[in-house]
């Protein structure tokens, strides 16, 4: 874990996953939702989207495992979060979460970061706050 003395304006850690049938059916069991669009193959080719998409929070997570295991690392504590769906991730899509450190506020132990993409379309954008414990 980095101390928040260490962390500086641009600092950016990425994490990759591409997106399956799996992903998307372990998502619906442990979120419960079961929407159609996300499951259905004939219900998704009569959407907007032409073909199955992937639950928008399975990218979000990506956000989670960059903050708890690159910046800042374990121990780290989620304060806010806000994120704009831009453009709907499918089946085999590549999913490269990025993370950058957008400002620091010493005094109250909290990063700010932006962010997501496949490939060069960004697919999620949106900032996080993350609180950083005092180490020992």
């Amino acid at each position: 874990m980095y101390k928040i003395e260490d962390i500086s304006i641009g600092m950016s850690a990425s994490y990759s996953q591409t997106i399956t049938d799996a992903d998307i059916k372990a998502f619906a069991g442990i979120s419960g939702d079961r929407n159609p669009v996300h499951l259905d193959e004939k219900y998704a080719e009569s959407s907007r989207f032409k073909k199955r998409i992937a639950h928008g929070m399975i990218s979000a997570g990506f956000f989670s495992a960059l903050f708890g295991t690159k910046i800042p690392g374990e121990g780290c504590v989620y304060v806010s979060q806000n994120l704009k769906f831009r453009k709907p991730v499918y089946i085999g899509d590549t999913v490269v979460a990025t993370i950058e450190v957008k400002s620091i506020d010493i005094s109250k132990r909290r990063v700010f970061f932006a962010y997501c993409k496949v490939g060069k379309s960004k697919v999620i954008t949106g900032e996080a706050e993350i609180y950083i414990p005092e180490q020992e």
